[in-house]
């Protein structure tokens, strides 16, 4: 994560080009090194070379990689497939490193089993040798959306189960609290825009359970006749974040309060939640961050992990609950930190529950479902354990 990303990749590309040069020249050779053995075997497998791949062969190397990056992972796959030349090429982890570094700020969601480590971001590509080189294709393939989708466990116990409880409607909707300064500081509203837009999330009303000083929050439905609750949690009163907002200023969060001790030698800030968010914390089934993800903007994530931290302890309630975490802009065009990014900016990595950062945009609503959606899978799978 680095600031010189550009300058990296366009390095990491050199790199990706000599490498390819090197197998070229080591398939043609017929020398066996990687397991090629002269006359197109692989190992003692020999593939079928179509004159459609013997063309492709015949290309300049840079303008095979401008080819295979227009291929998707499966597509790359196939084309291994095709012949010893390509499987040794796209079987080159610099080459997935080179995908992996190129394609992940446009990914638009991350959850806590597909988060690449953090050293693909910050190793200079100088580092990589034929002895450490990690197996980048693996780290590609565990974390791009495609592949996580493919892979997904369809669940259906827990599907049928929940089916079966809303036909009879004796389900009590699972209940969310929502927090973070995302809600206050984009100039869209994320919370006005749920609640004025049926077309993508219906207000079901007011539930009849209150907690003193929160409220009941609201209850919203999905197109499934899913509902569930949202506990909108601010940091102070909407005066007060008005005023803040009007001046420019950053308002005091009231919701937590610090705990200072020390540890070694040095002063540690903790915070803990007022008693108010703490009866919230003991209900919920799960929490939704949302996180200001504009990247004009000045952010303080070591005090916002310090915060997520309070309201998950496992002090108040079970510690598998899951966290959605929201990584919002007001308008799509306003320029955004990447999901990957955030995850590692808020140190998610550290959590021992199901977590996921959504790419979500307050003005339209995009994003939103399929975090939601995450969410009530996830609660679901905890209240059927």
């Amino acid at each position: 994560m680095s600031a010189g990303g550009t300058e990296e990749r366009g390095g990491l590309e050199g790199a990706v080009l000599g490498r390819l040069r090197l197998i070229r020249e080591r398939w043609m050779r017929g020398t066996g090194e990687r397991g090629i053995a002269p006359g197109g075997c692989w190992g003692g497998e020999r593939l079928a070379d179509s004159a459609g791949d013997a063309a492709l062969d015949g290309f300049q190397i840079d303008v095979q990689l401008n080819i295979m990056s227009f291929l998707s992972p499966q597509d790359l796959c196939h084309l291994g497939s095709t012949s010893c030349y390509w499987r040794a090429a796209v079987q080159d982890p610099l080459l997935w490193r080179y995908f992996l570094l190129r394609d992940l700020p446009f990914w638009t969601s991350i959850d806590w089993k597909s988060l690449p480590d953090v050293e693909v971001f910050n190793k200079a590509f100088s580092e990589d040798s034929d002895n450490v080189l990690h197996d980048y294709m693996a780290v590609y393939k565990k974390s791009c959306p495609w592949s996580r989708r493919s892979l997904k466990s369809s669940r259906p116990r827990y599907g049928a189960v929940t089916s079966v409880l809303l036909s009879l409607g004796i389900r009590a909707e699972p209940r969310f609290a929502m927090f973070g300064p995302g809600l206050e500081e984009l100039d869209d509203s994320l919370v006005q825009n749920m609640m004025t837009c049926p077309e993508i999330l219906l207000v079901a009303g007011l539930p009849q359970r209150q907690i003193h000083g929160i409220g009941s929050g609201v209850s919203f439905q999905c197109n499934n006749n899913q509902k569930f609750n949202i506990l909108t949690l601010y940091s102070t009163t909407s005066v007060e974040r008005k005023r803040a907002r009007t001046q420019q200023a950053v308002a005091v969060n009231k919701m937590f309060y610090q705990d200072n001790s020390v540890v070694g030698n040095q002063q540690a800030v903790h915070y803990s939640v007022i008693a108010e968010v703490k009866k919230v914390c003991e209900v919920v089934d799960g929490f939704i961050y949302v996180a200001n993800a504009e990247a004009h903007k000045k952010h303080e994530r070591q005090e916002e992990l310090g915060r997520i931290l309070a309201m998950i302890d496992p002090a108040l309630g079970p510690p598998n609950r899951p966290l959605l975490v929201l990584s919002c802009v007001s308008h799509a065009g306003v320029k955004r930190i990447p999901c990957v990014y955030m995850a590692h900016q808020l140190q998610l990595n550290l959590l021992c529950q199901p977590w996921m950062v959504q790419d979500t945009v307050a003005a339209t609503l995009d994003g939103l479902l399929n975090g939601i959606e995450w969410l009530l899978e996830e609660a679901s799978c905890k209240n059927a354990q």
